[in-house]
């Protein structure tokens, strides 16, 4: 089984990859502020992917900024992400179904302390009405 920060980076991977695919020409600083990691970390990560031949980095013609590069998934990249899908989208749905199950739990715990409040409520209004009536 693996652990919770494999988990972690694998997730992030699977969002670079994921915002790659869809935007080639996204900066390192726009790639981390949308998944949510430092700049740094996201430098990292896309050498790393780029080591190991899932990005290819290539300049951005388009763009007046030279030092603008475009990150293009490769074959390799593609089929990685495509993996990647597979078990961030089981893992999501263990989560969700935790999350549903402990939804229903809470909703049942505050259920029944409104239960018990409203009962509670009941005993007590007797007494509260031969105070109020002496």
């Amino acid at each position: 089984m693996a652990s919770a920060g494999s988990k972690r980076k694998e997730d992030t991977r699977f969002r670079i990859l994921r915002l790659l695919e869809d935007n080639p020409t996204m900066s390192q600083r726009e790639l981390a502020e949308a998944v949510g990691i430092s700049v740094g970390s996201a430098h990292y990560l896309l050498n790393a992917l780029i080591q190991r031949g899932m990005v290819k980095l290539g300049n951005f013609s388009a763009s007046e900024d030279k030092r603008r590069y475009a990150y293009v998934l490769t074959p390799k990249g593609l089929a990685e992400k495509a993996a990647i899908t597979g078990r961030f989208l089981a893992r999501k749905l263990e989560e969700y179904e935790a999350l549903k199950a402990e939804i229903e739990a809470l909703r049942e715990e505050v259920g029944n302390s409104g239960m018990e409040q409203r009962q509670g409520a009941n005993t007590e209004a007797p007494s509260s009405r031969v105070r109020a009536g002496r």
